[in-house]
């Protein structure tokens, strides 16, 4: 029988959403193993004056099996 956990971050990227997704989740796996998905909970978008996005930010919940 198996018991996951579930934990909260956050991550940013300049480029896009999805690359804050990944720069997440590369970023929670060196310190969390057995990592088996993740949420996108929230996307968050910075934007300079004119309304251009700046920067993507997203609120992940990533699951994991402990041993």
């Amino acid at each position: 029988m198996s018991v996951a956990k579930i934990i909260e971050l956050n991550a940013a990227s300049k480029t896009s959403m999805e690359d804050a997704v990944k720069h997440g989740l590369k970023k929670c796996s060196e310190s969390v193993k057995n990592i088996k998905g993740a949420w996108v909970n929230e996307i968050k978008v910075v934007t300079d004056d004119d309304g251009n996005v700046q920067e993507w930010r997203v609120n992940l919940r990533v699951s994991f099996i402990v041993n």
